[in-house]
């Protein structure tokens, strides 16, 4: 979500997006419904959601570069 704020993509709200950010693994502020509860967030959890939100990252380039690949063995 934009600046944390919990609005979502481009302002429509929670919910919205592609749930790849840190709400989607349970570890996002807000508990990740949008319902405005927050948790004071320790360096270690902002680690953890770093982390995991950096093997999502590589999960779904992975996926996307086999599909190019595929695309262009395809010509």
């Amino acid at each position: 979500m934009p600046r944390l704020d919990g609005t979502g993509p481009m302002g429509y709200g929670a919910g919205t997006g592609r749930g790849f950010g840190p709400c989607c693994s349970g570890l996002g502020r807000g508990l990740g419904r949008g319902y405005g509860f927050r948790r004071t967030w320790t360096k270690q959890d902002e680690k953890t959601a770093l982390e995991e939100e950096v093997k999502i990252l590589k999960e779904e380039l992975k996926v996307t570069e086999e599909g190019l690949r595929s695309l262009k063995g395809q010509k």
